[in-house]
């Protein structure tokens, strides 16, 4: 008899979504903390109240979380070496997972196959979507150059260009 964990078959990998929302109250201890974090090196105090200097790696990472969040943005944290699902990898780059596949398969992101199922290392994944977001920079700051050379900055908009 299956138990309350088991998912019926044929199902797909749900992806938990451990959304946390947070309170005013929270968001000003972030802030403070990140305040904190700032000013001085942290220090992990254990169960004994014996203090310890957080090794500079996790210290980065801690002061780049809290940064996010007290900037009121969300962070997800994922395993470099996390094999997604196409559903995953989808929802991270922002698109529709048949734009995922069918960029896989026209080789614009490595993957591999377990039985009929494609995924997606995790590093894969960011390494694409850095070279695509850094692109996208490149062709918007030449856009923006190239009209600005043309004065198109400068023109006051005329009748026509108001409809």
């Amino acid at each position: 008899m299956p138990d309350a964990t088991d998912k019926p078959k044929g199902q797909p990998h749900a992806v938990k979504d451990r959304r946390v929302p947070i309170s005013a109250t929270d968001r000003k201890e972030i802030e403070q903390l990140y305040a904190a974090f700032l000013r001085g090196r942290a220090q992990l105090v254990g169960p004994t109240g014996k203090a310890r200097m957080l090794p500079d790696s996790l210290y980065s990472f801690l002061l780049e979380l809290i940064g996010l969040l007290s900037e009121g943005k969300s962070a997800t944290i994922v395993q470099n070496q996390a094999k997604l699902t196409t559903v995953e990898a989808a929802s991270l780059l922002g698109v529709s997972r048949q734009f995922l596949i069918n960029l896989l398969e026209k080789g614009g992101i490595p993957y591999h196959k377990v039985g009929t199922h494609r995924r997606i290392y995790a590093q894969d994944l960011f390494q694409y979507k850095a070279r695509r977001d850094g692109h996208r920079h490149k062709v918007i700051r030449e856009l923006a150059q190239a009209e600005a050379k043309e004065g198109l900055y400068d023109r006051e908009p005329s009748s026509a260009d108001e409809d």
